[in-house]
């Protein structure tokens, strides 16, 4: 049995961790507490959280975590955005280099982040290139919440079907994932954390997995936890 902390960039991946990913984990000797929104500043001695773009507050955060739970059978990860991430974030202009590979640049920031932390317990996950990727695995489930919008969820299917991953879907401002949602689906913009993690739910862990293949890894390292701890 392992413990699991998850800091979450925003409330979407919040809703999606603790509705979707806690009760598969469990099914691997997994037990993610509450996943907590990691921080972004500290004012006053009080913690604001939400974001995940500032680096310093972001790194101060969990290294708090860390130092509040020793056991080696206690693990740590993250869930926060490729897309606009914080210019002070470890090994970026490095990662800059590797833009045309997208899987080796997120790796090699997940690596920057896990040699700053410094505790092999801590377990970074970068998404590619933020959490509405996911819902490209399958976006014809959109027609659950916006039924009278069958032309624009065929777009977003297009949009889709022109990649080899829903992870490959830039991270341009107006191109990313998000962006090219709300873009046909406007009303998705106010309701991305009741919307989004509902979609992924419907769509399904094994879907998004066999369309995202950094995510899997992830999960699967997250699986393995579970196993020879007790």
């Amino acid at each position: 049995m392992a413990r699991l902390y998850l800091f979450a960039e925003g409330q979407t991946e919040q809703t999606f961790a603790d509705n979707v990913l806690k009760l598969h984990l469990a099914q691997h000797g997994v037990f993610m507490q509450n996943s907590m929104l990691i921080a972004h500043a500290r004012d006053r001695g009080k913690v604001r959280r939400g974001g995940g773009r500032r680096y310093p507050p972001m790194k101060n955060d969990i290294l708090r975590k860390l130092a509040q739970e020793k056991g080696s059978d206690v693990f740590f990860t993250t869930m926060i955005d490729l897309y606009a991430i914080h210019a002070q974030f470890p090994g970026l202009d490095e990662a800059e280099k590797l833009r045309h590979l997208p899987y080796k640049r997120v790796e090699l920031l997940e690596q920057h982040f896990a040699q700053d932390i410094g505790d092999p317990r801590f377990i970074p996950y970068i998404q590619l290139h933020e959490y509405e990727a996911y819902l490209f695995a399958d976006p014809t489930w959109f027609e659950y919440f916006y039924n009278h919008h069958a032309n624009e969820i065929a777009a977003l299917q297009a949009i889709a079907d022109s990649k080899d991953s829903p992870e490959l879907i830039n991270d341009g401002q107006q191109s990313a994932p998000s962006k090219r949602i709300i873009a046909h689906l406007p009303d998705y913009e106010g309701a991305k954390p009741i919307v989004g993690p509902q979609v992924a739910e419907l769509i399904g862990l094994a879907a998004i997995r066999s369309k995202c293949p950094h995510f899997s890894a992830w999960l699967s390292r997250l699986e393995r936890l579970g196993v020879g701890t007790s």
